[in-house]
């Protein structure tokens, strides 16, 4: 699959379309060109029908568009009818978002032809395992990094909601995620580039700027920090952290694409950004 030469690759997160603002801004999207593509990285909604009318409403406009989970999708809320847990909940979301013609992460990576040749889009699932622990200094393990910011306050409403059955932990889910997906990436032409989309940062970077740094916890793992380089990355695509910004590292562009809640515009100069520009086709350049 390719795209038609002057579309642009667009990539956006944490839609929370739960938020009456955030689904009259996804209802308003629009792609900037005929045949632009839709990179949503996770955190769509809680509960499966706000998610799939999110992406069947997104589908309606953009020519192609690939979603890829975080971990709202993945959390058995009490207000979802579906009550499934973990993995089975993962997968149920996988049909039924190819059943509205969207890319999952269990699907091929489809081709991007951008000016300097195809690029490989990588929708990733990747988790995290509890390995990121600068907030929590001198905390050897997960049980003690986790104690300790639980003294300090800080414990992610994903230890509420977020199962790994049928494996016992999320970092067990997480380190089988990565596996599975190294795997892939190791299988790609190693001429070809890529761009890396997964909800959680790969690299710890952009986690030095939390107000509450113990939260790095549930932001990633140590895994993929290599990644960029070790697989081509033209850019790497993330969301979570609700902290829309671009940094570079090694000459990879990493760019977080979040919306976020309504209650985090108010604190911005600018209003709530739309779809980030992650790559042009060959009229154009990368935004």
């Amino acid at each position: 699959m390719t795209a038609p030469g002057g579309a642009h690759l667009l990539a956006i997160s944490d839609l929370h379309v739960g938020y009456a603002e955030n689904h009259e801004i996804v209802e308003a999207l629009r792609p900037e060109t005929d045949g632009d593509w839709l990179i949503v990285a996770g955190d769509v909604a809680e509960r499966f029908a706000d998610i799939t009318w999110a992406l069947r409403t997104l589908k309606q406009q953009f020519d192609t568009v690939i979603w890829l989970p975080g971990n709202h999708e993945l959390w058995t809320h009490p207000s979802d009818p579906v009550q499934l847990r973990g993995e089975e909940r993962y997968r149920r979301l996988v049909e039924e978002v190819r059943a509205l013609g969207v890319i999952t992460p269990e699907d091929p990576y489809p081709l991007w032809e951008g000016p300097r040749g195809p690029v490989a889009v990588v929708p990733m699932f990747l988790l995290y395992d509890y390995t990121w622990r600068a907030g929590t200094p001198g905390a050897t393990t997960k049980e003690a990094a986790l104690a300790q910011s639980q003294d300090l306050g800080v414990v992610c409403t994903d230890e509420h909601f977020l199962h790994p059955d049928p494996l016992p932990g999320l970092d067990d889910w997480c380190r089988a995620r990565v596996a599975a997906t190294e795997l892939r990436l190791e299988a790609l032409d190693p001429e070809l580039p890529t761009v890396l989309a997964n909800h959680w940062p790969l690299h710890p970077e952009p986690t030095e700027i939390l107000r509450y740094p113990s939260f790095a916890l549930w932001c990633g793992t140590e895994q993929t920090e290599q990644w960029h380089t070790r697989f081509r990355a033209t850019e790497v695509v993330y969301g979570h952290l609700h902290i829309p910004r671009t940094i570079w590292r090694d000459g990879v562009r990493f760019t977080e694409v979040s919306l976020g809640y309504p209650r985090e515009w108010g604190s911005r100069q600018k209003p709530p950004e739309g779809p980030r520009r992650i790559l042009a086709g060959p009229a154009g350049t990368a935004g």
